[in-house]
C-alpha cells in the first residue's frame, strides 16, 4: 500500500494492512502463532513463569509447545497473557486484534462474533481482554496540558420509569470521567472518578502532572487554587471557548469520540465495566499515529501479565455483557 504525505486528509499517511495482506499474513494458525512468539519474545522463549531462558522445545508440541528447565514447567505464547486458557484460534486472535486496532470508534462485541464466527459471550470476552493489555500508564505528564471532565451514561428522560433515579437535572446518575491531555506529545489519560470535588480533580492532575507545568481548564470551580501549577481557564459559563493559547479544545475532541462510541458503537457502558472502555479509548488516541502493524505489534507486546478471568467480568450486580 502506497504511503501518503503528512498533508493527505484523515491521517492517510499511515500505513494500514490491505484484508488480502491480512489473510497473507495469518492463513493458519500457525504463522499466527509464530507472529506473537516474535512480539512477545523476539523468537527465543523465555519462561513467563520463571523468566528462565533454559526452555526445550518438545517435538510434539503437546500439550504446550515449550517445557521450562528450571521451573519444570510447560507453557505457549499465550501463558501470563489475555489469550490463556481461550479456545479461540490465534489466527482469529490475530484478525481480532486487528479488528480492535482498525475500528475508530470501536467494534462491537456483535460485529467481533460475527466476522471471527465465534459466540457472542467469546467475542464480548475478547474485547475485554484486550482492553486489560493497557489499563495504565505511569508516565507522568508536563510542560501544557489541557484538563477535564465529562459525564457517562444514559438520559434520564430515556430511562424506564423504574430505571429513573428522579434525583434532579445535570449528571444525575452518571458516571464522571476525567481527563488530561499533554499538547506537547498529544496523549492522553483519563479514569472513571467518584465525584467532581475539588480534592478529587486536584489530586487527578498532581498524580499526573508534574510541579510547574501549565494547566488549562474551563472555570469549573472546582479547579480554582491549583497551587504549584501555571493555572489558565477558559469562562465556558459566558461561551467562551479559546483565550489565545488557553484551552481544552483536545480533551472535548477526545471525549467527542468515546461518545460517539457509546451511542453508535456500543450502544451501553455498565459502570462497572466504564474504566475499561475508556482505558481502550485512551489506548486507540495514543497510539493512532502508528501504522496499523506497530499499533498491532505494541498490543501484543504489551499483552504480557494482563490476564483477566471470565468470572472477575461478569461477577456482581452490573456484570452483564455490555
Amino acid at each position: 500500500m502506497k504511503k501518503r504525505s503528512k498533508n493527505s486528509p484523515g491521517k492517510g499517511y499511515r500505513k494500514g494492512i490491505p484484508l488480502t495482506e491480512l489473510f497473507h499474513m495469518f492463513p493458519n494458525d500457525s504463522a499466527a502463532e509464530k507472529w506473537f512468539e516474535k512480539w512477545r519474545w523476539f523468537y527465543e522463549p523465555v519462561c513467563p513463569r520463571c523468566s528462565s531462558e533454559q526452555v526445550s522445545i518438545r517435538k510434539n508440541r503437546k500439550p504446550m509447545p515449550y517445557h521450562c528447565k528450571s521451573c519444570r514447567r510447560y507453557f505457549s505464547v499465550r501463558t501470563g497473557t489475555p489469550m490463556e486458557a481461550s479456545n479461540i484460534s490465534l489466527q482469529k486472535w490475530a484478525i481480532g486484534i486487528f479488528l480492535y486496532t482498525t475500528s475508530l470508534k470501536g467494534v462491537s462485541s456483535m460485529k467481533l462474533h460475527r466476522d471471527l464466527d465465534i459466540g457472542q459471550s467469546a467475542a464480548w470476552f475478547m474485547l475485554h481482554r484486550l482492553r486489560e493489555v493497557f489499563s495504565g500508564c505511569a508516565d507522568v505528564f508536563s510542560g501544557t496540558v489541557e484538563v477535564d471532565e465529562t459525564y457517562m451514561g444514559g438520559l434520564e428522560g430515556n430511562k424506564r420509569k423504574d430505571k429513573k433515579l428522579n434525583a434532579g437535572r445535570g449528571g444525575a446518575g452518571k458516571s464522571i470521567v476525567a481527563g488530561i491531555k499533554n499538547r506537547e506529545t498529544n496523549q492522553v489519560k483519563a479514569k472513571v472518578v467518584e465525584n467532581t470535588r475539588q480534592k478529587t480533580l486536584h489530586g487527578f492532575i498532581v498524580d499526573n502532572v508534574e510541579e510547574g507545568s501549565t494547566v488549562n481548564t474551563d472555570d469549573f470551580k472546582s479547579y480554582r487554587n491549583l497551587a504549584y501549577y501555571n493555572h489558565g481557564f477558559v469562562k465556558h459559563s459566558v461561551g467562551e471557548y479559546v483565550d489565545e493559547q488557553i484551552h481544552i479544545n483536545g480533551m472535548e475532541s477526545f471525549w467527542s469520540m468515546l461518545k460517539r462510541s457509546h451511542k453508535g458503537t456500543y450502544h451501553k457502558m455498565s459502570k462497572k465495566h466504564l474504566n475499561r472502555y475508556v482505558n481502550e479509548f485512551v489506548l486507540r488516541h495514543n497510539i493512532r499515529e502508528m501504522d496499523t502493524i506497530d499499533q498491532m505489534e505494541a498490543i501484543v507486546a504489551g499483552m504480557a501479565g494482563r490476564r483477566i478471568m471470565y468470572k472477575d467480568l461478569v461477577s456482581g450486580e452490573d456484570g452483564r455483557m455490555n
